[in-house]
C-alpha cells in the first residue's frame, strides 16, 4: 500500500488511521511547495493535483475522506457503531468535516496568513464560519466521549486533522477556549499512533520545503499567475 503524504490536515488524518489500525504502508512525500503535485506521475493517480492519495494494489483512492471510509471499510476497524442509525452519524459528521471545517479552516488560513492583500470582508467570512463550526463540533463532544458517542472513530480523526491547528486557523487559546473539542484533541495527541503519525516525515527521512517564497507561492496558489496578466 502506498501513501502519498505531506504533513498537511488532511493527509495527517489517514495517517493517524494506518497507524492505529497497524496497517503496513510505503510512505511517499509529495512536496507541494516544490510542485510535486503537478508531476504527471502524479496527476495519474490524482488528478486533482492534492494531498493524500492512497494506491493498494489496483485501487486508487483520493481525498482524505474517501481514504479514510475506503480504509475503514476494508479493515472494519474504526467505523463505531455498525447499524443504519450509526453509519447515518457517520457519514453526516465526516461530510461536516470534509464540506465545512476542512474548506473553511484553510480559507481562515489563506486570507489571514497568505493572501498577497489583507480583504476584511473575506477574513471575516472564513473566521465567522470556522468558528461557527469548530463550536459545533464542541457542542457535539459535550455530550460524549467522542463524536459518536463512546467509540473513536474515523471521524474524530477527521475533526483531529484539523483541530489540532486551531491555534493556525483562529488563533491562540482559540482551542482552550472549546473545553471539549481540546480535550479530544489532547488525547488523541497522547496516542502512539498520533505519535508516530506526526512524526512520519522523521522516521522516514523525508523533507519538506519550509520557505513560503516566491516559488512556493506559485506552486501552492496557481491562480494568482491570472492577476498578472
Amino acid at each position: 500500500m502506498k501513501f502519498y503524504y505531506n504533513t498537511a490536515p488532511n493527509p495527517m488524518k489517514v495517517a493517524l488511521f494506518l497507524e492505529e489500525a497497524g496497517i503496513e504502508y510505503e510512505p511517499i512525500p509529495i512536496d507541494s511547495r516544490q510542485g510535486a503535485q503537478f508531476n504527471p506521475d502524479y496527476l495519474a493517480i490524482n488528478p486533482n493535483a492534492k494531498s493524500p492519495s492512497l494506491v493498494d494494489g489496483d485501487i486508487t483512492v483520493f481525498d482524505s475522506n474517501a481514504i479514510l471510509l475506503y480504509l475503514g471499510e476494508k479493515s472494519g476497524k474504526f467505523m463505531a457503531n455498525d447499524t443504519s442509525t450509526g453509519r447515518g452519524q457517520l457519514y453526516s459528521w465526516l461530510m461536516f468535516v470534509a464540506t465545512g471545517i476542512g474548506p473553511y479552516s484553510g480559507q481562515a488560513v489563506h486570507f489571514q496568513h497568505h493572501a498577497s492583500e489583507k480583504i476584511p470582508y473575506a477574513i471575516n467570512r472564513y473566521v465567522f464560519e470556522a468558528e461557527r463550526h469548530y463550536n459545533i463540533l464542541d457542542d457535539q463532544l459535550s455530550k460524549a466521549q467522542y463524536m459518536l458517542g463512546e467509540q473513536y472513530s474515523i471521524v474524530d480523526m477527521c475533526v483531529w486533522g484539523w483541530a489540532r491547528m486551531l491555534p493556525l486557523v483562529l488563533g491562540e487559546g482559540e482551542l482552550e477556549k472549546r473545553s471539549n473539542l481540546k480535550r479530544l484533541v489532547d488525547e488523541i495527541n497522547a496516542r502512539p499512533a498520533a505519535e508516530r503519525a506526526l512524526t512520519i516525515k522523521d522516521r522516514h527521512g523525508h523533507v519538506f520545503k519550509t520557505e513560503m517564497d516566491a516559488q512556493a507561492l506559485k506552486f501552492m496558489f496557481p491562480q494568482n499567475a491570472r492577476l498578472s496578466n
